[in-house]
C-alpha cells in the first residue's frame, strides 16, 4: 500500500558478512557478529568520517577495513562508534567441539546464524517494525541460501517481524563497515589478547556468547 514503508518504525539490522575464523589455543573459532540500531544514522556518520579523513590526505584510496586500518584511523573509527547508539551482538563457535552433525561447512554456518540470530531476535523488534537485515556479500548462492534460511528461521520462531534480507558489496554500505570494525574488535580479544578495542566498544556489547567450549 501507498505510504507502508513509513507506518512503522524500520530496525535495520546489519550484519557483518563472513564472521572470522580464527585460531585460539589451536582451536578453530568461527566468530560472528551483529550490528543493529533504529535508524542508519551511524553509517552516516562513518561517511563523514571518512570524507573528513580524505580531506586530510588517508583512506584516498580504499573504505574502512579494520583489519588493514593504521592505528590512527582505527581510532577515528572506534571513537565514533563509542559515541553511538548501535547495539553489538557476538556468537563464537568451537569448530573443533561442534556435533559431527555440523562439520560440513553450510551445516556450521546454518547452524551459527540461527543460533545468533535466534537468541536476539525477539530483543530487536516486536511484530509491528519491519527489520531491514543487510548482510555483505557472501560468495556463493549456497552460502546466501543458508544464510536466508537461517534468517527465516530465527525470525519464524521469534518475532515474526516483517522483513527483507539484502546481500550488498562491503564497500557500498557504510553500516557494514561499523559492523566489520564491531567484529574485529571482538575477534581481536580472543585472539591475539588485545582487549583494547573491545573495552572502548563494551558499552555497546549487549551479548556475547561462546558456543560448544
Amino acid at each position: 500500500m501507498p505510504g507502508e514503508e513509513f507506518a512503522h518504525p524500520l530496525v535495520e539490522l546489519t550484519v557483518a558478512l563472513e564472521g572470522l575464523s580464527i585460531e585460539l589455543a589451536k582451536q578453530r573459532i568461527e566468530v560472528i557478529c551483529t550490528v543493529s540500531a533504529a535508524h542508519c544514522q551511524y553509517g552516516d556518520q562513518m561517511l563523514a568520517l571518512r570524507r573528513r579523513l580524505a580531506w586530510r590526505g588517508q583512506k584516498l584510496d580504499s573504505i574502512f577495513h579494520a583489519t588493514y586500518d593504521g592505528y590512527a584511523v582505527r581510532a577515528e573509527v572506534l571513537n565514533l562508534l563509542v559515541g553511538t547508539t548501535i547495539r553489538i551482538d557476538a556468537s563464537l563457535f568451537n569448530k573443533d567441539k561442534v556435533p559431527d552433525a555440523l562439520r560440513g561447512e553450510h551445516s556450521l554456518y546454518h547452524h551459527a546464524w540461527e543460533e545468533h540470530l535466534g537468541r536476539i531476535m525477539a530483543t530487536l523488534a516486536t511484530p509491528t517494525d519491519r527489520m531491514l537485515i543487510v548482510a555483505s556479500e557472501l560468495g556463493t548462492k549456497r552460502r546466501r541460501g543458508a544464510f536466508h534460511m537461517a534468517v527465516q528461521q530465527a525470525v519464524a520462531g521469534t518475532t515474526q517481524v516483517k522483513h527483507r534480507v539484502a546481500f550488498w558489496p562491503n564497500a557500498s554500505d557504510p553500516c557494514l563497515w561499523a559492523a566489520d570494525y564491531c567484529c574485529w574488535a571482538i575477534q581481536r580479544a580472543h585472539e591475539q589478547g588485545d582487549r583494547v578495542p573491545r573495552m572502548q566498544l563494551a558499552r555497546l556489547i549487549a551479548s556475547e556468547r561462546i558456543y560448544y567450549p
